[in-house]
């Protein structure tokens, strides 16, 4: 189960790395209580604001690469031969090259994220599909020691 909730998963970051909003939009669940927090940012409610979110986002990033670390999977409810809930939490290990001074250079970064995806139960053509309910990502600061 948790295998097809992990493709879905990885999946929501291909499409940030090729800019390819059809698919991010096919991995939402379509509701006005679907939420996503970008790093530094106020919470986003509804799949049309979080969906512009990433239309925006896609847009405005020449290449972003997502390396995934720190990756676990719990479902619910526990022990379910058919769990409804797959809670995912990751560490982002993003290279980017925006913001550097040359086309050459690349700056990178780190975020803790925390993906909620649940089963389409629309009974439509995606029925049993997962689909993000919400996702919260947040920056993990680089702590430096100064020696003496």
């Amino acid at each position: 189960m948790s295998d097809t909730a992990l493709a879905v998963h990885r999946a929501f970051y291909d499409a940030v790395e090729t800019g390819d909003v059809d698919l991010m939009a096919s991995l939402w669940v379509d509701h006005p209580r679907v939420s996503c927090v970008h790093p530094g940012a106020a919470p986003l409610r509804g799949t049309s604001a979080v969906l512009r979110s990433w239309t925006v986002l896609m847009a405005q990033v020449s290449y972003i690469q997502f390396f995934l670390t720190d990756v676990d999977v719990t479902t619910l409810p526990i022990g379910a031969q058919e769990p409804t809930t797959a809670v995912i939490v990751c560490t982002e290990n993003i290279l980017s090259g925006e913001g550097m001074s040359s086309p050459e250079a690349f700056a990178g970064g780190k975020a803790l994220c925390t993906s909620i995806l649940v089963r389409d139960l629309s009974g439509g053509r995606t029925a049993g599909d997962w689909k993000f309910w919400s996702r919260h990502a947040s920056p993990i600061a680089e702590m430096r020691m100064e020696t003496d």
